[in-house]
């Protein structure tokens, strides 16, 4: 009985999608970041390259800088990618576009330049970076911008379900998600966190831990069609869980030797 309600009010608070509006999401594997390894950092143009060289959609993360642009790139601090230090919100994104990353002579791309790279030849997944205590319009409508005319496949998504809902406002035919890491807590009281997260987010997908699985809550939502897809995929055990329970992977591919 608590199951139908719950669906019931799920049906009603955040509708599952067009199934064509989404259908392209479960056609790919995504290479995580890119298709890094040693000499090809994360989320670096080289990175990107190698992953369309082997025909994979691509997952990406982006931020807001101080001018409001938005860059590809994960940390939150300079420090681990690349040879400087600080957050990344304190520079203009003409600043750090000059900045090399770790590994090769490979600089920060902005996000359009990262589209323009990619041109409609793969899928993209764009993560939006945000924090609770920031809000959230400036970074949507920098991604906005960015996608704007642009003629690829993509979809948006971010653990934050405000980013999503702005998207769903602004933005309806942008396909979006809410990304989700259960973390082992399953309590009556974070599970309905979540249901809380989806019905404000309203996604037309979710993005899952893979070490969550096998999770009621992503059946459920599987189940009245929302496309699951899940990260980080980098052992075999690990992908023979995602296959048994997950639409497409979002991996850690190695290149071939």
């Amino acid at each position: 009985m608590r199951s139908l309600l719950f669906r019931l009010l799920d049906n009603w608070r955040s509708p599952a999608p067009d199934p064509r509006k989404v259908e392209w999401l479960s056609q790919w594997d995504y290479a995580h970041r890119g298709l890094h390894s040693d000499g090809v950092p994360e989320n670096s143009p080289s990175a990107f390259a190698d992953a369309m060289a082997r025909g994979l959609g691509i997952e990406c993360d982006v931020q807001r800088t101080r001018d409001g642009r938005a860059v590809v790139f994960h940390d939150w601090e300079l420090d681990r990618l690349t040879d400087r230090t600080g957050p990344v919100a304190r520079l203009d994104a003409s600043e750090i576009e000059t900045i090399e990353l770790s590994g090769n002579n490979d600089r920060i791309p902005q996000l359009g330049r990262f589209l323009d790279q990619v041109s409609g030849q793969v899928p993209v997944l764009i993560e939006l970076k945000s924090k609770s205590a920031r809000r959230v319009r400036s970074l949507c409508l920098a991604v906005h911008r960015a996608l704007e005319g642009y003629r690829g496949d993509y979809a948006v998504m971010s653990f934050d379900p405000r980013v999503s809902r702005w998207f769903a406002q602004h933005s309806p035919r942008a396909v979006r998600g809410l990304v989700i890491k259960e973390q082992g807590n399953t309590s009556l009281r974070a599970n309905m966190a979540r249901r809380s997260a989806l019905w404000h987010a309203q996604p037309d997908f979710l993005a899952y831990d893979v070490r969550d699985f096998p999770s009621k809550f992503a059946s459920a939502q599987r189940e009245r069609g929302l496309p699951v897809l899940t990260w980080t995929v980098r052992t075999e055990e690990l992908r023979k869980k995602a296959l048994e329970n997950a639409d497409a992977l979002i991996a850690e591919i190695e290149k071939p030797a």
